[in-house]
C-alpha cells in the first residue's frame, strides 16, 4: 500500500512538471526524421511541416533524411530516440504496411511509437512515360495483356501505398507487370522520366511538376472522385477497373513514451501550420487534404490502417523482396 501511495504521489507530482515542460517546449532544435530520400512526397510533407513549425514555434525544426529498407532505417532511429520532444518522425502509410511484408523488423510499428497526428491525405496518380503510346487505362491493360512482363512499374519503396497500388492494379486487371522498387519517389521518377521503367503510381506531390509541362502522361487518379485540380482525369474505377480505390496518407509520430502533453502540444502546432496560408497553399498544390487529427484519433486510425493493409497483403499474396 505504501509503495502504491508513493507511486501515485510521484505521478501526481510529475504531471504538473510534464505539463510545464510541454509549455516551455521546444526551446531548442528539433529533429524531424524522414525515412526516405529528398524529393519525394514524404520529404515534401516533412519539409513543409517543419518550416511551418519553425515559424509557429520559433525554434529550428531540422529535417533529416534517413533512407533505406522501405523506411525501416529512419523509423528505427526515431523509435530509439529519447521521448523528450527533440525527435519526431514524418512518415507515410508505409509505416503500417511494411511490417506485413518484412520479417524480423527492428521495431514494432505500433508499440514503439507515439502517434501524434495525421498531417495530410493524398491521392495517387497513374502516370506513364510520355514516350509510351498508351493514352488510357484501357490501352495500358491491353498492352500488358498482349505483352506479359514487358511493362515495369516503379514504386518509391517496397510496401508503400504506390507499391500496393500497383499490386492491386495487377490483381484486379489480371495483368503481368513487373515491380521495380526504389529508395524513394525521387529516384523512381528519374528512371520513369528516363524510360527505364514505363509506369508509376505516384502522389501528385512529386509527379505534378512533370505532368502538364511534359515528360509524364497522367492516365487516372486512384481515388473514388476526380480531383478539382485535374478534372479531365478519370478515376481508375471510371477508366475500366470497377471498385479500384487507394490513397496514401502522411503522419507524425514521436518515440515510445512521449509524454501526452508533448504530443498534444505538437499536434496543436501542426493543426495551426496546416491551416496557415502558405502551407495550406503548398499542400493544396500537391492535391493534399489537411487532417491534423488529435493523438487519440490518429492512434485509432493507425490501428485500423494496420489491420486493413495487412488484410490486403494477405488477400493479394504480396511478398516482400
Amino acid at each position: 500500500m505504501k509503495a502504491t501511495r508513493r507511486a501515485l504521489l510521484g505521478a501526481a507530482l510529475a504531471t504538473p512538471a510534464i505539463a510545464a515542460f510541454a509549455q516551455d517546449w521546444p526551446g531548442r532544435s528539433v529533429r524531424i526524421i524522414v525515412p526516405y530520400p529528398p524529393g519525394g512526397p514524404t520529404d515534401i510533407v516533412g519539409r513543409v511541416t517543419a518550416a511551418g513549425l519553425q515559424a509557429e514555434l520559433g525554434s529550428p525544426f531540422v529535417v533529416e533524411n534517413r533512407a533505406g529498407a522501405g523506411g525501416s532505417i529512419g523509423a528505427g532511429e526515431a523509435s530509439r530516440a529519447a521521448p523528450d520532444g527533440a525527435t519526431f518522425m514524418v512518415n507515410a502509410s508505409a509505416h503500417v504496411i511494411v511490417p506485413h511484408l518484412q520479417r524480423n523488423m527492428p521495431f514494432d510499428s505500433l508499440a514503439d511509437f507515439t502517434p501524434v497526428t495525421e498531417i495530410v491525405k493524398l491521392p495517387l496518380v497513374l502516370v506513364v512515360n510520355d514516350a509510351e503510346t498508351v493514352r488510357s487505362v484501357a490501352e495500358l491493360i491491353a498492352l500488358a495483356r498482349a505483352q506479359p512482363g514487358r511493362i515495369s512499374y516503379a514504386s518509391s519503396s517496397i510496401g508503400g501505398a504506390p507499391h500496393l497500388a500497383g499490386e492491386m492494379f495487377k490483381l484486379m486487371t489480371r495483368t503481368d507487370i513487373t515491380h521495380i522498387p526504389y529508395r524513394g519517389s525521387g529516384p523512381a521518377l528519374q528512371d520513369l522520366l528516363g524510360g527505364t521503367v514505363q509506369v508509376m503510381f505516384d502522389s501528385l506531390a512529386s509527379a505534378s511538376s512533370h505532368i502538364r509541362p511534359g515528360g509524364l502522361r497522367a492516365l487516372a487518379v486512384t481515388t473514388t472522385e476526380r480531383l478539382p485540380a485535374y478534372p479531365e482525369l478519370p478515376t481508375v474505377a471510371e477508366a475500366g477497373v470497377p471498385g479500384y480505390e487507394i490513397s496514401t496518407w502522411y503522419g507524425m509520430w514521436g518515440p515510445k513514451n512521449l509524454p501526452p502533453a508533448l504530443a498534444a502540444r505538437m499536434q496543436q502546432a501542426v493543426a495551426r501550420v496546416v491551416a496557415a496560408t502558405d502551407p495550406k497553399a503548398r499542400f493544396a498544390a500537391m492535391g493534399a487534404n489537411p487532417v491534423a487529427s488529435t493523438p487519440a484519433d490518429f492512434a485509432r486510425f493507425v490501428g485500423t490502417e494496420y489491420a486493413r493493409w495487412g488484410q490486403l497483403v494477405r488477400d493479394a499474396d504480396i511478398k516482400g523482396e
